[in-house]
C-alpha cells in the first residue's frame, strides 16, 4: 500500500509501540477487576451507543476493546497471550505503524457499525471480540504454515485454523441474522472488511494467478496432445 507507506512517513512517529500487549494487560485487569466486583464493570466498558449519546459515557468508545474475550480462569491467561502474540508477530512483520492502523480501522468500523444499528435497529452493544479475531486471521495469513499446539499435544498449522477462524465468522453471520442480532452480524462483517481492507487485493492477485496457471497448462497440454497422437 503506497498510500499507506506515506502515511507513515508523516504519521509514522504517532504509532503506538507494542500496541496489543497494553490492549492484553487491560484485559487481564478487567478480567481481575471482575473477580471482586463482578460483571457489572463490563456493562460499563462495552460499546452502547445509546450511553454514549444520552449519558455522554465517551469512554465507551474506547473501553469495549477491553473486554476479555473469556471470563474463565482457565483460559484467560491462554486469551491474553494470544491477542499479545498475535499482535506482536504482526508488529514484526508490517512494523508498528500498519499494526496500529490495521486496529484502530477496525475500532473505527465497529464504532460507526455500532451506532449505524442503534439507528436504523435500535440496538448496538458490542465488544473487541470479533477485532481480535480479524487479527488472527491476518496472523494465519502471513504465517500460514507456523503452527499451533492444540490442547498443548496436537500440531495444526495456522492456516487450517484460519479457514475455521473464517467459516466460524461467517457462519456467525448467519446465525445472527437468523436470530435478530443484526448488531452482531454487522460487528462480524466489520471485523472481515477490515481483514478484507489489507488483504483483498492479494486474494485477488492469487485468482488472477491460479487462473493464468491454469490456461497456461490448458495451452501446453492442447499443444502436446497433437504429437503424442501421432506417436500412437
Amino acid at each position: 500500500m503506497k498510500r499507506l507507506s506515506r502515511l507513515e512517513l508523516r504519521y509514522g512517529r504517532y504509532a503506538i509501540s507494542n500496541l496489543t500487549l497494553y490492549i492484553a494487560a487491560i484485559n487481564l485487569a478487567v478480567f481481575i477487576l471482575s473477580l471482586f466486583s463482578g460483571m457489572g464493570i463490563v456493562g460499563l466498558l462495552t460499546l452502547n451507543p445509546k450511553r454514549v449519546i444520552e449519558n455522554l459515557q465517551i469512554w465507551r468508545l474506547v473501553t469495549f476493546i477491553f473486554i476479555p474475550e473469556t471470563f474463565s480462569l482457565l483460559w484467560i491467561l491462554f486469551s491474553v497471550y494470544l491477542i499479545y502474540m498475535l499482535g506482536a508477530s504482526l508488529e514484526r512483520y508490517w512494523g508498528t505503524f500498519k499494526l496500529n492502523v490495521y486496529y484502530f480501522v477496525g475500532m473505527l468500523g465497529s464504532i460507526i457499525a455500532a451506532f449505524i444499528t442503534y439507528i436504523f435497529a435500535g440496538a448496538g452493544n458490542m465488544t473487541g471480540y470479533y477485532l481480535n479475531m480479524s487479527l488472527f486471521l491476518a496472523y494465519a495469513t502471513l504465517f500460514p504454515e507456523q503452527e499451533f499446539l492444540i490442547f498443548f499435544i496436537l500440531p495444526v498449522k495456522v492456516k487450517y485454523l484460519g479457514m475455521l477462524d473464517a467459516a466460524f465468522l461467517l457462519y456467525s453471520i448467519y446465525i445472527s441474522i437468523r436470530a435478530g442480532a443484526w448488531y452482531q452480524a454487522v460487528a462480524i462483517l466489520v471485523a472481515i472488511l477490515n481483514y478484507l481492507l489489507f488483504f483483498g487485493k492479494d486474494f485477488i492477485n492469487w485468482i488472477k494467478l491460479k487462473r493464468q496457471v491454469a490456461k497456461n497448462r490448458k495451452r501446453f497440454f492442447d499443444q502436446v496432445r497433437p504429437y503424442q497422437d501421432r506417436r500412437f
